[in-house]
């Protein structure tokens, strides 16, 4: 199969699995909560697992470590600025109801159509260094989506939006990775791109992810929960490093 339509594939079984996941929010309360119990650990072991045996040695193959480590710290910077910004604007907006309440979910929109787009450019440029190295970024960013889909689906319905809305405007949003990753690809065959800087970029935001907003949430749990996470987190990790291995990367 040629190397654009495997790309295409990946996303869209992946965008799927992530959608599914953020449909687990029309369970029950009880069954919700096992649900992210286990996706959240799991998503940071995978984006970690990415990061560190696929990525960045994918990167140094094609570059200078001491350079492309500069850029994976670029990556880890730009997510916490973008996560400052989001966290200001949802401190002075967040009183009212009604019509900000809509323009509040808007933003929230806005906000996941800029992540899956930035999760696309990172699919496309990974699937320009090696198809391999691409289904693993796919598999970690679809694993990582699933929490941020169930977390999404929440503030929408807990802001009024009825159910076919939200599956909608996720849908939507979804196909910003499909576009992203599709024109990086398709550039990328004609255009000189900088893929190894842009694979460095990627381990930097997963990195970040993975560290800054999901482990520490681990942290505070209960004694109990917070070791069936850290298990799941080391045992993702396990996984993903051996796809990686199984694939060959």
């Amino acid at each position: 199969m040629n190397s654009f339509w495997l790309m295409i594939l990946a996303i869209l079984i992946g965008s799927a699995i992530s959608l599914f996941g953020g449909a687990l929010i029309f369970l029950t309360k009880r069954s919700r909560e096992k649900a992210i119990t286990i996706a959240l650990p799991f998503g940071a072991g995978a984006l970690l697992a990415a990061a560190f045996f696929d990525l960045l040695p994918e990167s140094f193959e094609m570059g200078d470590p001491r350079k492309l480590l500069v850029w994976t710290l670029v990556g880890f910077s730009i997510f916490f600025l973008l996560e400052r910004l989001g966290t200001w604007f949802h401190h002075h907006h967040q009183h009212g109801s009604g019509a900000k309440h809509e323009s509040q979910n808007y933003m929230v929109m806005i906000g996941d159509l800029v992540h899956n787009i930035i999760d696309g450019i990172a699919i496309g440029a990974s699937f320009l260094a090696n198809p391999a190295t691409g289904i693993v970024t796919t598999l970690a960013v679809s694993a990582h989506e699933i929490p941020k889909e169930l977390g999404t689906f929440g503030i929408l319905l807990s802001r009024g939006w009825k159910d076919k809305k939200v599956l909608l405007a996720n849908v939507l949003t979804a196909i910003g990775t499909l576009v992203a990753a599709s024109v990086v690809y398709l550039i990328g065959g004609s255009v000189h791109l900088p893929i190894a800087e842009l694979l460095a970029l990627t381990a930097g935001f997963f990195i970040y992810v993975a560290a800054s907003d999901i482990i520490p949430d681990i942290h505070e749990q209960p004694r109990e929960v917070g070791t069936l996470q850290a298990a799941v987190l080391i045992g993702a990790i396990i996984l993903i490093a051996g796809i990686i291995q199984l694939l060959g990367v």
